[in-house]
């Protein structure tokens, strides 16, 4: 029971970190053309199109942690990778740190400490994938047996149309560390621009955005092996 919470403790962390990463596309779709109002329904299904399509990404990540209670604002950035159900995240500053999903395994690497940490997370890697790999190619039918979903309205954000959508997850474990996830679809895409992350208990959360995106590059498996410094202690939790 310890190793699960351990895991999720995890998930949680990096979660806030770059949780629900979004695709940026690069022309309008022929639906957003001369179209009629936007309804979840619409959205949703749109997003199946879209899942078809999806192999890889690549993005300069930015991550804005607001924590409410002493109205504080920390940003860092750093670059991801994702391949199917692979990612890697570089974060370069101000606190250097690479995660890496893989298989069944998450590590967590901190440069500072010479440290990698390596979880296992058999079972757990469900969970996982629901909130890491959240618009990796996700499908209106995956948003659908994953949470009740809102359509809030079409604000505008980087001079895009979006379709923003709220988020609540279905399962206890979830709800457990995050109690909503807001997220903003550009109409021209169906993909997402931008994802707000609201914390459970402290009412904290986590504004991700992107740029530099580049969708389905071609991206070598090497990418995704750890190639950890020699001399770095590994570490796996247990319990």
């Amino acid at each position: 029971m310890r190793r699960i919470f351990l895991i999720s403790k995890r998930v949680a962390m990096v979660m806030s970190l770059f949780a629900t990463l979004g695709l940026c596309a690069h022309a309008p779709s022929a639906s957003a053309q001369g179209r009629g109002a936007v309804t979840l329904e619409s959205v949703l299904g749109q997003m199946d199109s879209q899942a078809k399509n999806f192999h890889s990404l690549s993005a300069d990540v930015e991550r804005t942690k607001v924590t409410v209670v002493v109205n504080d604002r920390s940003t860092e950035t750093g670059t991801m990778l994702a391949h199917d159900d692979k990612m890697l995240l570089d974060m370069k500053a101000p606190d250097p740190r690479t995660i890496l999903l893989s298989g069944g395994t998450l590590s967590v690497y901190t440069p500072g400490l010479k440290r990698v940490e390596e979880y296992d997370l058999g079972k757990n890697r469900g969970m996982v994938d629901q909130f890491l790999l959240l618009g990796f190619g996700t499908s209106g039918k995956d948003i659908r047996n994953d949470y009740a979903a809102t359509l809030v309205g079409e604000p505008t954000i980087d001079d895009k149309k979006t379709a923003e959508l709220e988020l609540i997850p279905k399962s206890q474990a979830a709800l457990a560390h995050f109690t909503k996830i807001q997220i903003w679809l550009d109409e021209a895409s169906w993909l997402p621009v931008q994802q707000q992350i609201f914390e459970t208990g402290s009412g904290d959360y986590s504004i991700i955005r992107y740029s530099k995106v580049v969708r389905n590059p071609q991206i070598p498996d090497s990418e995704f092996k750890a190639h950890w410094p020699k001399g770095t202690q590994k570490v796996k939790p247990q319990g």
